[in-house]
C-alpha cells in the first residue's frame, strides 16, 4: 500500500500565518480558508474588516482548487470556452485559490476572498509557499 502525505494542524497554522502576513503587509481585509485534500475545512480566518460574503467565497474558491488540483483560475478560464463547466460540482470557479502541493501530491488548497482576485491568489500563494 502506498503512503500519502497529508496536512497537519501545524502545517495549517504555518500557512495561515503566511497568508495573514501577506494580507496585513498590504492592508487587505480578507477571509482565508485552508482545506485538506478532501475539501474539508482545516482552518479558517476572517480578518477584521472582511465582508460577510468573503466567508463563503474563500471556501468555494478553495474547493474548486482542491477538486481540480489546480489554481481556481483554471476553472474560471475554462468557463470562457466551455460554459458547461459551470455545472461541474467543484466549488466556485473564480481566481483566488491555489492547491497545496507536497512531494508531487495535492494535500489541500488555500482560498482567499476580499480584494481583487489576483491579490487573493497572491495571498493564497504566500501560504502555500510556506510549506516549501
Amino acid at each position: 500500500m502506498r503512503t500519502k502525505p497529508s496536512l497537519t494542524g501545524a502545517d495549517a497554522q504555518k500557512m495561515m500565518a503566511a497568508c495573514k502576513a501577506e494580507a496585513q503587509k498590504n492592508k487587505w481585509n480578507v477571509s482565508i480558508a485552508i482545506l485538506d485534500d478532501t475539501g474539508t475545512l482545516l482552518m479558517f480566518e476572517r480578518l477584521d474588516g472582511a465582508g460577510p460574503a468573503t466567508v463563503e467565497v474563500a471556501q468555494g474558491k478553495a474547493v474548486a482548487s482542491v477538486m481540480t488540483r489546480r489554481p481556481s483560475k483554471f476553472m474560471e478560464d475554462r468557463l470562457k470556452d466551455r460554459p458547461g463547466f459551470l455545472k461541474f460540482p467543484a466549488g466556485l470557479p473564480i481566481q483566488g485559490a491555489v492547491p497545496v502541493m507536497y512531494q508531487g501530491e495535492c494535500v489541500g488548497a488555500i482560498g482567499v476572498s476580499g480584494v481583487q482576485s489576483h491579490e487573493d491568489e497572491q495571498i493564497a500563494t504566500a501560504g502555500a509557499n510556506a510549506l516549501s
